[in-house]
């Protein structure tokens, strides 16, 4: 890819992002469905089957897995520019918009319509959140080890403090471990 290419394409990028970044309320969670439609559904940048790869790396790395997510796909389209022009455009909108909260928030808060507003944007964002779950169960392999893993990574997770890396590394070598032993049984490729 040429510097023009990459340039333009960079700047593609930016776009779907800073889009992506400005009407998504609730945080990465609440932006995976967004991700997901334009990136692999509308533009065909990545494979469908992609993301949820692309998820357990943002999540599995430190910072925002929505930051995270854009950077990744930037790069696997653009290269370092491209990964840049994305994590910009998801960040910018959200950086412009605190900063003039921020500035506004007190006097804001007490107008009874901004505080329904907020109310109906915590319920849709909430639905956000289940949207991704659903839409990971439906890509997700159905064994009883692997039901035995979510049992457990949630039991941890909801009802202990323990850390959440330790939880990641845990889960990862359980799964690694699980594919090995099936892979030499030959139950797996």
């Amino acid at each position: 890819m040429d510097l023009r290419q990459q340039l333009r394409q960079s700047l593609r990028l930016f776009l779907i992002f800073f889009k992506i970044g400005a009407f998504t309320f609730g945080g990465g969670y609440a932006m995976i469905p967004l991700i997901e439609y334009e990136t692999a559904e509308k533009r065909s940048l990545i494979e469908k089957s992609e993301i949820s790869d692309i998820v357990a790396i943002a999540e599995s790395t430190p910072g925002p897995i929505a930051i995270n997510s854009a950077t990744f796909i930037g790069y696997r389209t653009a290269g370092v520019l491209g990964s840049a022009a994305a994590t910009l455009g998801v960040v910018l909108p959200s950086f412009v918009i605190i900063l003039i909260i921020a500035f506004f928030l007190r006097r804001l808060m007490e107008y009874r319509i901004v505080q329904y507003a907020f109310f109906g944007i915590r319920a849709g964002v909430l639905a956000l959140i289940v949207k991704a779950v659903v839409s990971f169960w439906k890509r997700a392999d159905h064994h009883v080890f692997g039901w035995c893993i979510m049992a457990g990574a949630f039991a941890w997770s909801v009802f202990t403090d323990w850390s959440i890396i330790a939880l990641i590394a845990l889960c990862g070598a359980a799964g690694f471990v699980y594919c090995t032993v099936r892979r030499k049984r030959g139950k797996l490729p």
